[in-house]
């Protein structure tokens, strides 16, 4: 079934059909003019239709990429920003019109308000207003008497609507009973209220066998209907019945011993030389009325922090008892390959019972963390995860500050049973991605945190969820950004919300200048597939108290008032420029493959391919996305050049030394697109640019969200000799097999 927009639409838009030219860089350009299959439009172009006084002018509008250090510009509230660039040709003189001496461009929502004014055009091509606060939008252009109105009064002559208005109440929805129809409204969830398949996906090279879970007792485990999501309370036709293609699992611990309850997080300060034991084990975990079986390393929730100073070296003794193989991975540290962690590539499988000695260098300072690398959709969901904090060499690198917060932040699906199920022999939500509905910081469902007034806290963030992308707010105030995952930036900057999707982590400091309660919030604009809205949701991960206190005036207060420049870090930067201009020397293509997917589900994505959402930031379709499995979903990490993908990619083989360069692009013409945060293994890499425009915040990360139909270029230093892989951390996308390995000789 092919999406058919609205009549309106196809009156106001309506083009022959012509080429789309091919990109040159790392945006393509808008074609000229719009496809007329709507699967076809790119999600950051908007064509301008003329109206019958001006029937010879054409025109389109780029959406670019508003400024923003993130891999997507959204604002505090979840809306979409856009820096958009007009280019119109065939305008007449406004004076053949009437009175009017120039042409101005407006934006406005669906129903015409309200109306913003975004700047005068021409012929030719002229950057406007940024564009934010609307979800779905019009460009409106009119004749104007002056380039100083503030309302629009003159004639219309060019009118587009923004890629996110195709999107359309689905005509499985209206096949509904009406009394099914669900009001719309905003979600408001507070820490508070708030036959089995014969794929089997591991982390083993190709030459090596799938690693198989063998479970211990699951036949007690029966699936059952998945929450719905607060705001769709209403089931398509067709998805009634529908069931994951795999066994259901949940965590049994042996019966001849208590489980202890687990523990709050330990902050361990270590030296160089120093080891650690690390047991990983069944703990209780009492949550939102739940008494639950987790996982945790040490017993505590999250496992423990561990601090070093950066050129030290730490021995883990690591001990696996719980019910799965598996093995340790070092997210973001340049180590030795040997003790990376993948199993059956860089070492074997650490079965129930047996120890794996790692050997940890940290050649960088920054903020990392450890977690499973086999099964991580189940592993690290329930609760196999820990940061390490290591400290610069150099202490004047940092900012003063009066405290640091190291915060994990992550989300857990229950219903009222307590867990939802888990595939056994291969994961479920494997579209989307396993979306929790309670928050946790540091494993706590309900964080609160007490400050003074005036004080500065730095924050270490690290997103540990399966799929969830956050945008974090404290309200009213300001982030200044001033590190990511791999090292600080070489510029700091301001912002008022924080973008951080699975896997990536950000330091940024925070003064809380006034008293008063406060909140940490998720706020998004999520997507009602069924009926074609948007509409927003606010998720509480943590209240703050400011107190009236005042916390005295000193160096850290005086130095949260101004930006730095980091002088090294920029010096280290600049040995690579040499290489940001150079042809991109690989290229990976992000696409999904899916196969046998129930009728109902095809006709639902088809349409869906209208428009994709450049972030999935909810998990608004819970029954669609609990039911698929590795049995009908691929994701897939293919080759530009060759027709390989995933860990058929063999040829990717670097010097040591000196940088490559990749384009990571993800298909906007594919069965589903949604964002993947690539991550890859024991090298560190700049983003240049994304959508053909440069980033100026140039930090070295591991891992980087590349958001649906957008393409980005990162330089990748091949410094550490080794077989490396890349991958999605969505968890059930690298469950699928969304990986591939590359060798630095």
């Amino acid at each position: 079934m092919r999406h058919v927009p609205s009549l309106f639409f196809l009156l106001l838009l309506c083009w022959p059909l012509s080429a789309v030219a091919q990109p040159t860089s790392t945006a393509p350009p808008c074609p000229e003019v719009r496809p007329l299959d709507v699967s076809q439009q790119p999600l950051h172009c908007l064509h301008l239709t003329p109206t019958p006084r001006a029937r010879g002018a054409a025109g389109r509008v780029h959406l670019r990429r508003a400024e923003t250090p993130f891999p997507v510009a959204v604002t505090r509230a979840g809306h979409p920003r856009f820096a958009p660039v007009a280019e119109i040709t065939g305008l007449p003189d406004p004076a053949t019109l009437g009175p009017y001496t120039t042409y101005i461009a407006w934006l406005t929502a669906p129903t015409l308000a309200p109306t913003r004014k975004l700047g005068a055009v021409r012929n030719g091509t002229v950057p406007l207003a940024e564009i934010d606060g609307f979800n779905k939008f019009l460009v409106l252009v009119t004749a104007e008497a002056d380039a100083n109105v503030s309302e629009r009064t003159g004639p219309l002559v060019l009118r587009g609507v923004s890629p996110s208005s195709y999107l359309d109440v689905h005509d499985l929805y209206l096949s509904a009973p009406a009394a099914a129809v669900p009001p719309s409204g905003e979600r408001m969830m507070t820490h508070a209220d708030d036959a089995p398949s014969t794929q089997q996906h591991g982390h083993a090279a190709p030459h090596e066998q799938p690693i198989r879970h063998e479970p211990q007792a699951t036949d007690a485990v029966n699936w059952t209907m998945p929450p719905m999501h607060p705001a769709m309370q209403t089931m398509m036709p067709g998805m009634m019945g529908l069931t994951p293609q795999a066994a259901p699992f949940l965590p049994t611990p042996p019966a001849d011993r208590p489980l202890p309850m687990a523990q709050p997080r330990q902050h361990l300060r270590l030296g160089d030389g120093d080891t650690l034991d690390l047991t990983a084990s069944y703990v209780r975990n009492h949550l939102a009325g739940h008494d639950l079986v987790f996982y945790a390393f040490n017993g505590q929730l999250p496992g423990p922090l561990l601090e070093v100073e950066q050129g030290a070296t730490l021995v883990v003794r690591f001990r696996n008892q719980i019910d799965w193989p598996t093995a340790m991975h070092w997210h973001g540290l340049r180590l030795d390959n040997r003790y990376d962690g993948v199993p059956g590539l860089t070492q074997p499988p650490v079965h129930p019972g047996e120890s794996f000695e790692y050997v940890l260098t940290f050649p960088d300072a920054g903020l990392f963390w450890y977690h499973p690398h086999h099964r991580e959709d189940v592993q690290q969901d329930l609760g196999l995860y820990g940061n390490i904090l290591v400290r610069p060499a150099d202490a004047a690198i940092d900012n003063p500050v009066h405290r640091e917060l190291v915060w994990a932040i992550d989300d857990i699906l229950l219903s009222d049973a307590g867990l939802v199920p888990y595939g056994d022999t291969t994961a479920n939500y494997m579209m989307m991605g396993r979306f929790g509905n309670t928050m946790l910081v540091n494993g706590d469902p309900a964080h609160t945190l007490a400050v003074r007034r005036g004080e500065v806290v730095r924050f270490y963030l690290t997103n540990t969820s399966n799929t969830r992308t956050y945008n974090l707010s404290l309200d009213g105030l300001q982030w200044k950004l001033v590190g990511a995952g791999v090292g600080r930036y070489a510029e700091e900057v301001w912002t008022e919300t924080l973008v951080i999707g699975p896997a990536e982590r950000y330091v940024a400091e925070v003064q809380f200048a006034n008293a008063g309660p406060l909140a940490l919030v998720n706020r998004i604009q999520a997507i009602d597939h069924q009926r074609g809205l948007f509409f927003p949701e606010a998720d509480t991960l943590a209240r703050l108290t400011v107190q009236e206190e005042n916390m005295p005036e000193d160096t850290a207060t005086a130095a949260f008032a101004h930006l730095r420049t980091r002088t090294a870090i920029a010096a280290d930067i600049e040995q690579y420029r040499p290489y940001f201009d150079r042809p991109v020397d690989q290229e990976l293509v992000l696409r999904l493959q899916a196969t046998d997917l129930p009728v109902a589900v095809q006709q639902m994505m088809q349409k869906e391919t209208a428009y994709f959402n450049p972030v999935e930031w909810s998990g608004t379709m819970p029954m669609m996305n609990w039911a698929s499995t590795g049995a009908e979903i691929a994701w897939r990490l293919e080759d530009g050049t060759t027709d390989t993908a995933n860990m058929d990619i063999r040829h990717w083989r670097f010097a040591r030394g000196g940088a490559v360069k990749i384009r990571l692009r993800n298909a906007r013409r594919a069965f589903h697109a949604m964002q993947h945060p690539i991550h890859i293994h024991g090298q560190r890499f700049l983003v240049l640019e994304q959508d053909g425009v440069p980033n100026p915040h140039l930090v070295w990360k591991d891992t980087m969200i590349v958001p649906a139909g957008s393409t980005a270029d990162i330089l990748l230093d091949v410094s550490n000799p080794g077989q490396w892989m890349v991958h999605c951390h969505i968890a059930e996308h690298l469950t699928s097999g969304m990986k591939m390995v590359f060798t630095v000789e």
